[in-house]
């Protein structure tokens, strides 16, 4: 039996589904056509953001009316993680995705023909309602085609492509936006996610033919189902590591990071767009790393929480105390550590998972997942009101506005050590129990040793290879 941090539960690893399907073709297959809705789901939630200026412009609203637009989107989002998760659990991913992006292509379509503040709000409430769908189902696909030593790298690889989406909105979008029309350029990205959903209803199947599905947690236990899973230590572990590593980065992506480089930084538009686009490439690239680093060393899975967090708190505070504008490569700098934030969060998700029955899985990463978008709704509130109160988007007002960070990136903390100690106590239980991190990093230094292969035929000199430690 592998340990892992969080409280070990043997149904979730090495599950029926995931060792009936093997990750073959059929299931990249599978896997690929959610990943085209997860895509389209983000474009979906960050076009907005994206649009940020051109939206308030159009609508004549000011900056704390422009932040409800995306908070309502992100409040319907963390409330609907919950409820997605169970539907996903009783229904199957399938119906789910192809439901989901129906949704959001109506939203986008709403909102690409609103003419009023109602109007736009109410898109964004559908908008975020389906982004909740396409999430929960797409986390639960991979666990349940794919075999359970793959899933935390190919849960990092899913999300990190599913912010690729940001790209599509930061610059493709944009520029429609610019070229076309703001009704033109919504309503292709409306088309997109229909597509979606056809793809999805026609290519994605729930699991193998072989594998049994759960039974479904009859609907007056549903409310017992969500209290066990919280109580898992495993759950709660996830569910602050997700908060502290996450907000920063979604909050500057979702809305208020292009107005602030451009405003409070003195970038202009395009130089701001490309780094947006770098947070996202960034994050493609670390997300491989992180996933590797966390199947590898699954009883060290807090201390890569607390490391991201920890940077990300070190950067964002150099920022803030400059007198002035940050230099370039400063900005990049804080690009780069908030881009580790998302593949950071995802840790939570795999936590999550080898806590938790299969029954349940949809379910807890749900719960995880409203972690980092319920700080993230704090905080988009929170920047919105000061700027507003401070006279708009002045570098002063972002300064003091990004200091509530500080509060959220605390309770995080105090989250991870308390929960983690209590998961641990269970481990401990069970007679498992981390290496201490002196012998860990001991190994690391301590030279691998020269394995040598029996003697091939023909007196052939036996050759040596290095093997890996």
């Amino acid at each position: 039996m592998r340990a892992t941090e969080g409280g070990r539960n043997d149904t979730v690893d090495g599950t029926t589904a995931g060792r009936a399907a093997g990750g073959g073709g059929r299931a990249r297959l599978i896997w690929i056509a959610a990943l085209l809705a997860y895509v389209l789901a983000v474009t979906q939630r960050t076009s907005l953001g994206a649009a940020g200026l051109d939206a308030a412009d159009r609508f004549g609203i000011s900056p704390s009316e422009l932040s409800l637009f995306v908070l309502l989107q992100v409040g319907v989002y963390a409330a609907g993680q919950i409820p997605a998760g169970l539907l996903v659990d009783r229904f199957g991913p399938r119906l789910v995705l192809a439901v989901s992006g129906l949704m959001l292509g109506g939203g986008q379509t709403l909102l690409a023909f609103a003419g009023s503040v109602p109007a736009a709000a109410t898109a964004r409430v559908v908008v975020g309602a389906g982004d909740a769908l396409v999430f929960a189902a797409v986390m639960a696909l991979v666990p349940r085609w794919f075999p359970a030593r793959r899933v935390p790298l190919l849960t990092q690889v899913t999300t990190i492509v599913g912010q690729l989406g940001q790209i599509l909105s930061t610059l493709p979008l944009l520029l429609l936006l610019h070229a076309t029309g703001w009704s033109t350029a919504f309503g292709v990205a409306a088309a997109g996610s229909v597509l979606a959903a056809l793809v999805a209803g026609t290519v994605v199947r729930n699991g193998p033919g072989g594998a049994p599905a759960p039974d479904p947690v009859p609907a007056r236990e549903l409310l017992a189902q969500v209290r066990a899973v919280w109580r898992r230590p495993g759950t709660r572990l996830g569910f602050f590591g997700h908060m502290g590593t996450q907000f920063s980065m979604m909050t500057f992506s979702l809305l208020w990071g292009l107005p602030y480089l451009v405003s409070a930084q003195g970038l202009d538009a395009v130089t701001a767009g490309a780094l947006m686009t770098l947070l996202v490439v960034a994050s493609v690239c670390v997300g491989p790393v992180v996933g590797m680093l966390t199947a590898r060393h699954p009883m060290r899975r807090s201390w890569l929480l607390l490391g991201v967090i920890a940077a990300t708190v070190a950067v964002w505070t150099v920022v803030l105390a400059l007198p002035g504008p940050a230099p370039f490569w400063l900005l990049v700098l804080l690009i780069l550590v908030l881009a580790v934030g998302g593949p950071g969060s995802v840790v939570g998700f795999d936590i999550a998972r080898t806590t938790n029955p299969r029954g349940n899985l949809a379910v807890a990463q749900g719960m995880v997942n409203i972690a980092g978008y319920s700080a993230s709704l704090v905080l988009l509130a929170a920047v919105g009101a000061v700027l507003t109160a401070l006279g708009g988007f002045t570098a002063e007002a972002f300064r003091v506005a990004w200091l509530l960070q500080y509060p959220i990136w605390a309770l995080a903390v105090v989250g991870i050590l308390a929960t983690r100690r209590k998961a641990r106590r269970l481990d401990a239980a069970r007679g498992i129990a981390p290496r201490p991190l002196r012998e860990v990093a001991a190994g690391l230094r301590r030279p691998r040793p020269l394995r040598r292969r029996p003697a091939a035929p023909a007196c052939r000199p036996a050759a040596a290879r290095r093997v890996p430690g």
